[in-house]
């Protein structure tokens, strides 16, 4: 099982599999809509198809450990500590370490302890040697390396307690857009995806805005029309009239598009239901703002590249490839010295 070959083997009957049993991906996403409202299936379906698509091609995947060499020695015991924000947020990190040879300890999220488990059996029913390799557990114990997804706070539990193990640690981030004002209705309505997606929760969501002095909104309510069923879902409804009443009560300026408010505010990392925006003078200006915040941002969307990041298209925030790791930690360049 050590031998890539047989893992790349495997890939393209689990993605023909995955995308061959509709009725099964509808049950499985009731299954974890009930554990967590914030899955629902439209968000789950789309979690699967993204992981079908960009993860489990059998030549982009090849093109893409063909980059690393695999881990020397025997392989390792890597505890992966999964946040669970999005629907199967923590595969990538899974993947990863399969792929480079090592076994896997993973402690899932309350939040979504339901899909990667059946994506695993799904997966072990294609190749059952594959089951050797995972572990679910509740408590960690007898690891040698570890990849944690939390928050801030959680954070510095994670540096204290992973600090005598080789580690990737990740806290909170959020994704920007910086927008010319020269965008197309289309574009904007793409950029849309970059902010409702998952309800904004992931840390590729856009959650903050850059546009140009004298920037007009008109354009906005059309728009974000595609995502108006998601002020009728219960969880983001609540907060999307809570900060409504909140920005009314505080007298503090704000534009409510109906399914999400455009708040001008300097923080990167918004509320639920909330886009900030700020004004620029200059491109130059941006590129220093976004590098003052580096630490805070995972990804930069926008119509032409900006300096100094990676450049991602509107609408591709949440469709991230094999090679686009979080926090620009290469994860599996990490794996291959442990």
């Amino acid at each position: 099982m050590q031998d890539r070959k047989i893992l790349l083997d495997s890939l393209p009957t689990l993605q023909r599999q995955l995308r061959s049993d509709p009725e099964a991906l509808k049950e499985i996403a009731h299954k974890a809509y009930a554990t967590n409202p914030w899955f629902t299936e439209e968000f789950v379906r789309l979690a699967v198809h993204a992981i079908t698509e960009k993860f489990l091609d059998k030549t982009a995947c090849e093109q893409w450990v063909d980059a690393y060499t695999q881990s020397a020695g025997a392989p390792k015991s890597v505890a992966i500590i999964m946040a669970g924000n999005l629907p199967l947020v923590g595969f990538h990190d899974l993947f990863c370490v399969l792929m480079s040879g090592h076994r896997a300890i993973v402690k899932l999220s309350d939040k979504d302890a339901v899909l990667l488990p059946w994506v695993v059996d799904q997966w072990s029913s294609v190749l059952p040697a594959l089951k050797e390799r995972i572990q679910f557990v509740s408590r960690l114990d007898k690891f040698d390396a570890v990849i944690a997804t939390g928050s801030n706070n959680s954070s510095r539990y994670f540096d204290y307690y992973f600090r005598k193990y080789p580690h990737i640690l990740r806290r909170n981030r959020n994704g920007v857009a910086v927008l010319s004002g020269k965008e197309s209705k289309e574009d904007l309505k793409q950029l849309s995806h970059d902010f409702f997606r998952y309800f904004g929760l992931g840390c590729r969501n856009v959650s903050r805005i850059y546009v140009p002095d004298g920037y007009a909104f008109e354009q906005w309510e059309e728009a974000v029309e595609e995502w108006a069923h998601l002020a009728d879902h219960h969880k983001y409804k609540n907060n999307l009239e809570y900060n409504y009443a909140l920005y009314i009560i505080n007298n503090l300026p704000h534009r409510n598009l109906g399914n999400i408010i455009l708040k001008e505010d300097d923080a990167i990392a918004s509320r639920i239901g909330t886009l900030h925006y700020s004004y620029y003078s200059s491109r130059a200006e941006v590129t220093d703002v976004l590098q003052q915040h580096r630490d805070e941002i995972q990804c930069v969307v926008s119509g032409e590249p900006v300096e100094g990041w990676e450049h991602i298209a509107f609408g591709k925030s949440q469709e991230p490839l094999l090679h686009q790791y979080a926090d620009g930690v290469d994860t599996m360049e990490f794996l291959t010295t442990v």
